[in-house]
């Protein structure tokens, strides 16, 4: 029977402020600080802070059988350091007592690695960094922001030292293949690819607290039985954190089904292991090819969640055409808010797909950054830089 890899995203960009135009260069803080407190602090309620509590008692009453793996962002450490010192520290008692492994990932969440190789590298490096400060350990594991993935990528993580990357089990890169297997990329010598399950992770992310869903109510028993009748070496279930009790809300019953699982996975004995054990334990005698980028976005697994419309792709264009001469610059605090341009989430909010947007529309959220964008540019030529 396989066994079970357990990895949550922790993440929280940083909402924007429309710049006006007669005030550009004048002050180089562009969030909306308390839209974000406001959010980060009603996900610490619903999620982090009970999730971190029911986690660390699992753990602990199942004597570290239980365990999995964290990714958190640099842009939700900036905010939990800003706003709520109380949930970063729950967050760090619970990687101290054990069970809980740390993944590596871009520090601001970014679609780097498509646009600048440099600038990649510069944000891995800062996210092992800010794990080794505040966490004390190093991360053998890559993860990508939202699963971005393909060979090429592997292979880059691969020449930076990791021993895995996770991705996204996409069905047109698997050809009729299991995602419940290791695997190698081509061109690659050592690290193994983790290939999500999409459907057993999506039961529990999307479909849960769906009255339609001919499986409502989902018990314990029934998804260790599922996980026990899977094929394969492992069945990877990646997902993001806030599914538990913020997504899929308390009155949902998704803490007790948590609080019931390890016992359940026990009972149909599977065993529970972290994406460095399954590096460890299983050969990656199958092979991954996927030269397209992928991610586990929408249902096409693909990058249009951020680039398939004309203000995603003049946004990232205009921010990634200021890389040079913010490093010309030299000037933290303009580094940090071009950084934070690049978060991911900045050209979802403009998708014409839907799904969630804490502005007024996607017109609103181009419209905020690009008129960021146009202040940097005022700062960077107030800095002597040709922007």
């Amino acid at each position: 029977m396989p066994d079970v890899c357990l990895y949550f995203q922790v993440h929280q960009p940083n909402r924007l402020v429309y710049c006006d135009p007669a005030a550009r260069g004048v002050s180089s803080f562009h969030e909306d600080d308390a839209m974000n407190a406001a959010i980060l602090s009603r996900v610490a309620e619903s999620c982090y802070l009970p999730a971190n509590r029911m986690f660390k008692r699992l753990i602990e009453q199942h004597e570290g059988r239980f365990r999995f793996a964290l990714s958190i962002s640099g842009t939700a450490i900036e905010q939990m350091e800003r706003h709520r010192p109380d949930v970063l520290e729950s967050f760090q008692d619970l990687v101290a007592g054990g069970g809980v492994e740390l993944l590596a990932e871009t520090y601001y969440h970014s679609l780097s690695f498509i646009h600048s190789n440099k600038e990649f590298d510069r944000q891995v490096d800062l996210h092992l960094q800010k794990m080794e400060d505040l966490f004390h350990v190093r991360p053998r594991v890559f993860r990508n922001t939202e699963l971005i993935y393909n060979d090429t990528i592997a292979a880059k993580a691969e020449t930076m030292g990791f021993d895995g990357i996770l991705a996204e089990g996409v069905d047109r890169c698997l050809k009729g293949k299991s995602p419940n297997f290791l695997y190698r990329a081509p061109q690659t010598a050592k690290i193994k690819t983790l290939p999500r399950n999409s459907w057993l992770s999506d039961d529990l992310g999307f479909r849960f607290s769906d009255p339609k869903w001919p499986d409502h109510p989902l018990t314990p028993q029934t998804y260790a039985k599922w996980l026990a009748d899977s094929p394969g070496d492992m069945v990877n279930l990646f997902m993001g954190y806030e599914t538990i009790g913020e997504s899929q809300p308390a009155n949902t019953g998704i803490f007790d089904f948590w609080n019931a699982l390890p016992d359940a996975v026990q009972d149909a004995n599977l065993q529970w292991v972290t994406p460095s054990e399954v590096v460890e334990l299983y050969r990656a005698s199958r092979e991954y090819p996927c030269r397209f980028l992928t991610s586990w976005a929408d249902a096409e697994r693909d990058l249009s969640a951020w680039t398939a419309n004309p203000m995603q792709r003049e946004s990232l264009a205009a921010a990634y055409a200021l890389e040079k001469d913010v490093i010309a610059a030299n000037d933290p605090a303009l580094t940090d808010a071009w950084s934070k341009l690049q978060t991911s989430n900045h050209f979802q909010w403009m998708s014409t797909k839907g799904g969630h947007n804490p502005y007024r529309n996607t017109k609103d959220a181009y419209e905020r950054f690009m008129s960021v964008v146009e202040d940097l540019k005022a700062h960077l030529s107030k800095a002597g830089v040709n922007a």
